[in-house]
């Protein structure tokens, strides 16, 4: 019996390609959806797509004819998102597709105080609505991010108060995922997994954890939200973008991301990874931290 093929998008990124090399791995047929089809990785039994973007519903339709499952990876941040995810659902649906996870965020809700949030929960609500058979991975902040948001200089700084965050890892993310995908049963139609750490730690514990790794003095410095966005206006950015850096941390400091869920455990059967861990098999992530780098 062949498996229903389920498309991927996102592949070239780092929830979509380790999902998509996981799938690869039990032979189940796979095809990649991607802007641009050779930054797609090579996997054996998978097929690449034609080029598609999210907003282009006739593209999207094409690239996802014959496929039932949809793995939907959200889009890059843009003023424009949601109306994308949209798109790309409503195109999803045209071309037959009978099941769709979506990758959205930890307390997804339409006054969020992560900006990006909000994004996610208009999609969760379009999804909702399309009676499509569909499953929410809620991820909180990535684990990477802690150590790439560190400045050479050994500060992390941002206006996340004394607020704890349940950061998870990549591989968590998608060795879930994977477990959701290839259950073809209905017994995760309509659920929404928090995908967490196993713990919610204070920006200035996760700077200690960092100095523990480094052996130089990382430390975390809390911002007022005035010398948040000061900070970051050389950067250049529009409005929108630098309003979803700050609100990510201000989502801390509100309690808003302090969730610790135990679905990355129940979903792989295994322990989600801590920060300790993470940096442990990650030591490249703070490379840049080392002392003489």
């Amino acid at each position: 019996m062949i498996s229903p093929l389920i498309a991927v998008t996102g592949a070239s990124g780092a929830v979509g390609g380790r999902v998509a090399a996981r799938l690869a791995r039990t032979g189940v047929p796979v095809r990649l959806l991607g802007r641009d089809p050779s930054r797609l990785p090579r996997l054996p039994g998978t097929a690449a797509a034609p080029p598609a973007a999210y907003g282009d519903g006739e593209a999207m339709r094409r690239a996802l004819d014959g496929a039932h499952t949809l793995f939907l990876v959200s889009a890059h941040e843009s003023s424009g998102r949601v109306l994308e995810h949209t798109t790309a659902v409503d195109a999803a649906l045209a071309a037959g597709v009978e099941r769709i996870v979506y990758v959205s965020f930890l307390g997804a809700a339409p006054d969020a105080t992560f900006t990006f949030a909000r994004d996610h929960w208009h999609t969760e609500a379009h999804l909702r609505m399309t009676g499509v058979r569909h499953t929410f991975l809620r991820d909180s902040w990535y684990l990477a991010g802690i150590p790439a948001m560190t400045a050479p200089d050994g500060v992390l700084r941002g206006p996340g108060g004394e607020g704890r965050v349940s950061a998870v890892s990549h591989e968590d993310i998608a060795d879930s995922a994977s477990a959701v995908l290839l259950d073809e049963g209905t017994g995760h139609d309509g659920a929404t997994y928090d995908l967490t750490g196993p713990e919610a730690f204070t920006l200035a514990e996760a700077a200690d954890e960092l100095s523990r790794c480094t052996g130089r003095r990382v430390r975390y410095v809390p911002e007022t939200e005035e010398e948040a966005y000061a900070s970051r206006a050389s950067y250049g950015a529009e409005d929108w973008e630098v309003a979803g850096w700050v609100t990510s941390y201000q989502a801390i400091a509100a309690g808003e991301l302090e969730t610790v869920s135990d679905a990355v455990p129940r979903l792989t059967g295994r322990p989600a990874r801590s920060l300790a861990v993470y940096l442990q098999e990650n030591p490249e992530s703070y490379r840049h931290l080392l002392p003489g780098s």
